[in-house]
């Protein structure tokens, strides 16, 4: 063997141990991702129920969408370039003497600070030229039945064959350009109802998952404890949880919502006061029927832990009967919002919100726009939401899971 090949032996032995850390770490990365096969047949449970699955796809497309609204309705430019600068307004707040004014936030809709703009570069707008508290002044009116110009609200253009009333000549073409279409028409402030719709969902939808996860959370802890525990634990827990049932949950609200301006925090707080009691008995049950079976014993007698027994092998017992209740828990605090809204002990006026929408409603019903659009979004996400929640129901259901795809 000549000297050559001895050095290229021995790099080869050198280098060949290096590769051994990365092929374990990407197993790792395998087992930790990957799926056991009772979670696999559980997962193709869930995509053999088509409705549900479906349900989960357009719920899931619509709420990432929504994280998004500023980028969809919004009355900034996306990006703008302005005397060979690009700017973004969607992102950063210029001061309108940058553009020749004088105010420190630029209204881009104005048309002295579009024309500025448009004479010396460019803007790129969102497809829907409003924010949620975007008023259309250039909306001009319609001119109703008995020759009077009516203002707000503003039924969409496709739905009405009301003349526009009289306007400046550059008035109408500003309202009637493609991106200044109100789709679904103006509220009594003048405001787009599409992108309020838009806003409104993304507020419902994460106050109910927020809500959602924080309660459950504090339910199935408060559960797990009284049930593995039992005894006088569990006897003191069921008085206290009793007392706290029976305050009633309205006459906090009014309380809370005179005191202080109610608003996102003030009522998820009030709501996770008491909406983490109703997963506290199902998880209790699961406890006091699991923490004397065999393998619990034979946890304790290897020396492991109550807290140890109670999130590693009680616990993931607990959850499939946990889980089903989540979509409907979801729903729950999404109407839970609305309804405050509606009664007007919800958001802050002026936010955008799906109950406020339907108060509208309530209140114009010369504008069935206003009632239609709130009640189909509200009607939309409780709908996916419940169709998620059978579809998980399903695809946890122990006799169809371990019986498998048939």
């Amino acid at each position: 063997m000549t000297m050559d090949q001895r050095t290229e032996r021995a790099s080869d032995a050198t280098v060949a141990p290096a590769a051994k850390p990365t092929t374990s770490l990407l197993a790792r990365l395998r087992r930790r991702f990957h799926l056991s096969p009772v979670n696999r047949r559980r997962w193709e449970r869930f995509k053999a129920h088509k409705i549900g699955y479906r349900s989960f796809i357009i719920f899931t497309a619509l709420f990432v969408g929504s994280l998004f609204a500023e980028f969809i309705a919004n009355d900034r430019p996306l990006i703008a370039s302005y005397k060979g600068e690009i700017l973004f307004p969607v992102l950063v707040d210029y001061p309108e003497e940058k553009f020749g004014g004088f105010l420190a936030v630029t209204d881009y809709r104005t048309p002295d600070i579009a024309n500025e703009i448009n004479a010396n570069g460019w803007m790129l707008w969102p497809p829907i030229r409003y924010s949620y508290s975007t008023i259309n002044k250039d909306y001009p009116g319609r001119i109703g039945d008995n020759g009077v110009c009516l203002g707000y609200p503003a039924p969409p253009p496709w739905a009405t064959k009301l003349k526009l009333c009289d306007a400046p000549a550059d008035q109408v073409p500003r309202y009637e350009e493609f991106g200044n279409t109100n789709w679904l028409g103006l509220d009594d402030q003048g405001r787009d109802v599409l992108a309020r719709v838009i806003y409104g969902f993304r507020i419902s939808v994460l106050f109910g998952l927020i809500l959602t996860v924080v309660s459950s959370a504090v339910g199935i802890l408060a559960g797990a404890v009284q049930g593995y525990f039992g005894g006088r634990v569990d006897l003191i827990f069921q008085r206290l949880l009793e007392i706290w049932n029976s305050i009633p949950e309205l006459f906090v609200l009014l309380i809370i919502s005179s005191l202080f301006i109610p608003g996102f925090w003030t009522l998820l707080g009030i709501l996770m006061i008491f909406s983490w009691t109703s997963l506290v008995g199902l998880v209790r049950a699961e406890f006091l029927r699991g923490r004397n079976l065999e393998y619990v014993r034979a946890a304790r007698a290897l020396g492991l832990s109550d807290w140890q027994i109670m999130f590693k092998h009680l616990l993931p017992n607990a959850a499939v009967a946990t889980l089903t209740f989540l979509p409907f828990k979801l729903s729950g605090g999404i109407a839970a919002l609305t309804a405050l809204d509606f009664l007007g002990l919800g958001m802050p006026p002026g936010s955008p919100s799906l109950g406020e929408l339907l108060l509208q409603g309530k209140k114009h019903l010369e504008a069935p726009w206003l009632g239609i659009s709130g009640f189909i979004a509200v009607s939309i996400i409780l709908s996916l939401a419940i169709f998620m929640g059978e579809a998980v129901r399903d695809a946890l259901d122990p006799r169809k899971t371990f019986r498998g795809k048939s």
